[in-house]
Protein backbone atom coordinates (compact mmCIF):
# COMPACT_ATOMS: atom_id res chain seq x y z
CA UNK A 1 0.00 0.00 0.00
CA UNK A 2 1.64 2.98 -1.21
CA UNK A 3 0.92 6.48 0.01
CA UNK A 4 -0.30 9.61 -1.93
CA UNK A 5 1.27 12.38 -0.39
CA UNK A 6 4.69 14.03 -1.15
CA UNK A 7 7.31 12.83 0.82
CA UNK A 8 8.80 16.10 1.75
CA UNK A 9 5.50 16.48 4.05
CA UNK A 10 6.08 13.58 5.75
CA UNK A 11 7.98 14.03 9.05
CA UNK A 12 9.46 10.16 9.34
CA UNK A 13 10.52 10.71 5.57
CA UNK A 14 12.91 13.37 6.26
CA UNK A 15 13.83 11.85 10.12
CA UNK A 16 14.88 8.67 7.91
CA UNK A 17 16.67 10.57 5.64
CA UNK A 18 18.08 12.61 7.71
CA UNK A 19 20.05 10.06 10.02
CA UNK A 20 20.63 7.89 7.01
CA UNK A 21 22.63 10.50 5.72
CA UNK A 22 24.53 11.42 9.32
CA UNK A 23 24.65 8.28 10.68
CA UNK A 24 26.61 6.16 7.71
CA UNK A 25 28.67 9.36 6.30
CA UNK A 26 30.28 10.78 9.64
CA UNK A 27 31.22 14.62 7.44
CA UNK A 28 27.56 15.01 7.10
CA UNK A 29 26.02 18.64 7.83
CA UNK A 30 22.62 17.97 9.18
CA UNK A 31 20.44 21.34 7.97
CA UNK A 32 16.90 21.64 9.02
CA UNK A 33 14.98 23.85 6.88
CA UNK A 34 11.84 25.22 7.64
CA UNK A 35 8.93 22.80 7.92
CA UNK A 36 5.73 22.67 10.13
CA UNK A 37 7.18 19.61 12.30
CA UNK A 38 10.83 20.95 12.34
CA UNK A 39 11.16 20.88 16.24
CA UNK A 40 10.15 17.40 16.16
CA UNK A 41 12.37 16.43 13.49
CA UNK A 42 15.12 17.56 15.06
CA UNK A 43 14.36 16.51 18.39
CA UNK A 44 13.99 12.75 17.10
CA UNK A 45 17.50 13.13 14.55
CA UNK A 46 19.43 14.72 17.13
CA UNK A 47 18.38 12.33 20.06
CA UNK A 48 18.64 9.46 17.78
CA UNK A 49 22.21 10.36 16.76
CA UNK A 50 23.23 10.83 20.60
CA UNK A 51 21.94 8.09 21.93
CA UNK A 52 23.15 5.77 18.96
CA UNK A 53 24.82 3.42 21.59
CA UNK A 54 22.34 3.10 23.48
CA UNK A 55 19.46 2.29 20.73
CA UNK A 56 21.17 0.20 19.29
CA UNK A 57 22.13 -2.30 23.11
CA UNK A 58 18.14 -1.86 23.62
CA UNK A 59 17.14 -3.37 19.98
CA UNK A 60 19.66 -6.02 20.30
CA UNK A 61 18.11 -7.00 24.18
CA UNK A 62 14.80 -6.64 22.77
CA UNK A 63 14.72 -8.79 19.84
CA UNK A 64 17.44 -11.49 20.79
CA UNK A 65 20.74 -12.87 20.42
CA UNK A 66 19.64 -14.48 17.66
CA UNK A 67 18.83 -11.11 15.85
CA UNK A 68 21.49 -9.60 14.17
CA UNK A 69 21.09 -5.59 13.80
CA UNK A 70 23.65 -5.47 11.75
CA UNK A 71 22.72 -7.95 9.12
CA UNK A 72 19.89 -5.34 8.05
CA UNK A 73 19.69 -2.87 5.50
CA UNK A 74 20.83 0.13 6.31
CA UNK A 75 17.44 1.98 6.40
CA UNK A 76 15.61 -1.02 8.42
CA UNK A 77 18.39 0.38 10.86
CA UNK A 78 17.81 3.56 10.46
CA UNK A 79 14.24 3.08 10.56
CA UNK A 80 14.29 0.69 14.13
CA UNK A 81 16.71 3.20 15.97
CA UNK A 82 14.28 6.23 15.11
CA UNK A 83 11.15 3.99 16.16
CA UNK A 84 12.86 3.23 18.96
CA UNK A 85 13.92 6.56 20.08
CA UNK A 86 10.46 7.73 19.71
CA UNK A 87 9.23 4.23 21.65
CA UNK A 88 11.61 5.35 24.59
CA UNK A 89 11.11 8.97 24.78
CA UNK A 90 7.86 9.79 23.20
CA UNK A 91 5.55 8.75 25.93
CA UNK A 92 2.93 10.95 24.65
CA UNK A 93 3.11 9.52 21.22
CA UNK A 94 0.95 5.96 20.46
CA UNK A 95 2.35 2.79 19.99
CA UNK A 96 -0.10 2.44 16.76
CA UNK A 97 0.76 5.92 15.44
CA UNK A 98 4.56 5.72 15.49
CA UNK A 99 4.82 2.18 14.08
CA UNK A 100 1.55 3.58 10.92
CA UNK A 101 3.72 6.31 10.72
CA UNK A 102 7.67 4.26 10.22
CA UNK A 103 5.40 2.14 8.03
CA UNK A 104 4.19 4.60 5.65
CA UNK A 105 7.50 6.71 5.55
CA UNK A 106 9.22 3.10 4.59
CA UNK A 107 6.86 2.87 1.50
CA UNK A 108 9.07 5.86 0.26
CA UNK A 109 12.54 3.14 0.77
CA UNK A 110 10.94 -0.54 1.07
CA UNK A 111 9.25 -3.16 -1.38
CA UNK A 112 6.16 -4.11 0.35
CA UNK A 113 7.42 -7.41 1.52
CA UNK A 114 10.41 -5.45 3.34
CA UNK A 115 7.33 -3.75 4.88
CA UNK A 116 5.39 -6.56 6.63
CA UNK A 117 8.76 -7.83 7.88
CA UNK A 118 9.34 -4.15 9.16
CA UNK A 119 5.92 -4.22 10.80
CA UNK A 120 6.41 -7.21 12.64
CA UNK A 121 9.98 -6.05 13.86
CA UNK A 122 8.28 -2.55 15.26
CA UNK A 123 5.16 -3.92 16.68
CA UNK A 124 7.87 -6.67 19.06
CA UNK A 125 10.69 -3.59 19.45
CA UNK A 126 7.49 -1.14 20.44
CA UNK A 127 5.59 -3.19 23.43
CA UNK A 128 9.43 -4.49 24.36
CA UNK A 129 10.67 -1.08 24.78
CA UNK A 130 7.33 0.16 26.02
CA UNK A 131 7.06 -2.05 28.79
CA UNK A 132 10.52 -2.63 30.33
CA UNK A 133 11.62 1.05 30.08
CA UNK A 134 8.50 3.14 31.36
CA UNK A 135 10.97 4.60 33.79
CA UNK A 136 12.37 6.52 31.16
CA UNK A 137 9.28 8.71 30.67
CA UNK A 138 9.51 9.94 34.42
CA UNK A 139 13.01 10.63 34.49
Amino acid sequence: MRTSYSPKNNPRVIIIQKLYGSLFNDDEVIDFPKHRFKKFIKDVVNGTIERDEFLDDEINRVLGEDFKFLNLDKVFQVILKSAAYEFLYKPNVSLKIIINEYLNASNFFLEDSQTKYLNALLDNLGKNLRNSNAWIWYN
